[in-house]
């Protein structure tokens, strides 16, 4: 097994050092002006298929040798099927509102000022 960072593996280290790298030239590349400022989208992208790469071919086997004389078993799998339900629609009703309430708000025309 890899040295592990705060008794983690060092994937825990590597995921929120990518995401933080990823948000860091986010911002900066936001506040560039020009094109460069749609570069912030691939970066995001990158970052995201990075961290999919990561999560889903791990470098060791994941069935520890002590496993197989006990079974494991989530007893609380229908309460967090309820948490993420109910975590869903939260999200769902804050982009409805962000919706309506942000991106949707009217702008008025200023009077003309007549000579």
């Amino acid at each position: 097994m890899a040295a592990a960072a705060l008794g983690t593996g060092p994937g825990v280290v590597l995921l929120p050092l990518l995401w933080g790298l990823a948000l860091l030239l986010c911002l900066a590349l936001s506040r560039a002006a020009g094109r460069a400022r749609f570069a912030v989208v691939p970066v995001a992208l990158g970052a995201a298929v990075l961290s999919a790469a990561l999560l889903l071919f791990p470098r060791e086997d994941g069935s520890p040798a002590s496993a197989a004389a006990e079974e494991i078993v989530d007893t609380f799998f229908i309460g967090r099927l309820v948490l993420l339900a109910v975590m869903s629609l939260v999200v769902l009703g804050c982009l409805f509102l962000l919706l309506i309430y942000h991106l949707l708000e009217p702008v008025y025309a200023k009077p003309l000022h007549g000579s």
